[in-house]
């Protein structure tokens, strides 16, 4: 059996330098400007956790892929949120997402972060370890499918039971 080929992505944490291209990410990837200009927030608000915002890069160096962690809480367990991912739509589909995301995961386990949160595609994030929320009494204040919201213990800690409460640039 051959193991699969290696991925052509690189992930790294964000830069200053790497503002611009984010935006063009975010703007490209989306349908209005609403998702871009929620991740410049959290940019600036007490979610910003440094060295948890990751750009995926092609082969020149170039961004490509976005990845963002925030502080959020489980009740009063602290715990992260991933904002949302985006990939330049030119490379939409060949793993660099999933690039950005498995580094974002990676620096958060190394920081010693617990838990993490995403509202998403049911069909995408499970890949990374995600679950049903509700599965595990995790909800969040709106009304959302059972199946979009998902959570991820990343370490052996059962993940908690209560409403999340998100920072204030997602307006929840």
């Amino acid at each position: 059996m051959t193991p699969p080929p290696a991925s052509p992505w690189t992930a790294r944490p964000e830069t200053g330098a790497d503002i611009d291209a984010v935006r063009e990410i975010v703007l490209g990837a989306f349908e209005t400007p609403l998702e871009a200009d929620l991740v410049d927030a959290l940019r600036t608000d007490d979610a910003w956790i440094e060295g948890l915002s990751y750009v995926s890069t092609d082969t020149a160096g170039t961004p490509v892929g976005h990845a963002l962690l925030t502080r959020c809480h489980i009740d009063d367990v602290p715990a992260l949120c991933l904002a949302p991912v985006s990939v330049h739509p030119a490379h939409q589909r060949t793993g660099a997402g999933g690039a950005a995301i498995r580094a974002v995961l990676d620096a958060a386990r190394e920081r010693g972060e617990r838990f993490v949160t995403v509202l998403g595609h049911p069909g995408y994030y499970p890949r990374f370890g995600f679950e049903r929320a509700s599965a595990h009494g995790i909800r969040v204040p709106l009304d959302v499918p059972d199946e979009a919201l998902m959570a991820l213990s990343l370490t052996t800690d059962p993940l908690p039971a209560g409403t999340i409460r998100y920072a204030k640039p997602f307006g929840i």
